[in-house]
């Protein structure tokens, strides 16, 4: 039996991400997007975090949904196991770090733009899956609704807070490691 439910959070984390990406592509949001994304790095750190929150809203939203039996939504499951998001997560970071390790999307000279921004968009994706279900990997068992499951919403904040802190603080970063190589 064909089982939509495999479908459903690609369908709706591409869905949504397509709708970020139609607002960026409108010409007034564009002119800002470039003047503030002129640096690569800084513009992939943004789509990663981007991807990072819609996958973490959709894939909650859908957990509660199946968890709370609203819907027609049920686990996904092969063969009569069920199969963790942090599975496909798992593998985007994978295929991912191996496209950069080909230097594919890593802003390099060799590399693509859109590639880079691809890749970018991945990596959030598949960081929020894996990290969803950070406390499975603690305590080696579905926790995802009982108290341990804390773990994984407190992975979720600490990995978005460090993206954050890409975002608004590289420069200052930078510019302070520039300060104390100075003082040498």
């Amino acid at each position: 039996m064909y089982n939509l439910n495999w479908w459903l959070a690609p369908f709706l984390i591409a869905a949504v991400l397509g709708v970020v990406v139609g607002v960026l592509r409108t010409e007034r949001v564009r002119r800002i997007y470039e003047a503030h994304f002129q640096e690569s790095r800084r513009e992939r750190l943004f789509l990663s975090s981007i991807s990072f929150v819609v996958t973490v809203t959709v894939v909650r939203a859908l957990t509660w949904a199946i968890h709370n039996g609203v819907g027609p939504f049920h686990d996904v499951a092969m063969h009569g196991r069920h199969i963790h998001h942090l599975v496909w997560g798992i593998g985007l970071l994978l295929v991912v770090g191996y496209l950069w390790m080909l230097e594919v999307g890593t802003g390099s000279d060799r590399s693509l733009v859109l590639l880079g921004r691809l890749t970018s968009l991945l990596y959030g994706v598949g960081s929020a899956l894996t990290l969803d279900e950070f406390a499975l990997w603690l305590n080696l068992r579905d926790v995802y609704w009982e108290r341990e499951g804390r773990e994984s919403l407190e992975a979720l904040a600490l990995f978005a807070g460090l993206m954050a802190v890409g975002i608004f603080g590289a420069g200052f970063f930078r510019g302070l490691v520039r300060h104390l190589g100075r003082k040498k």
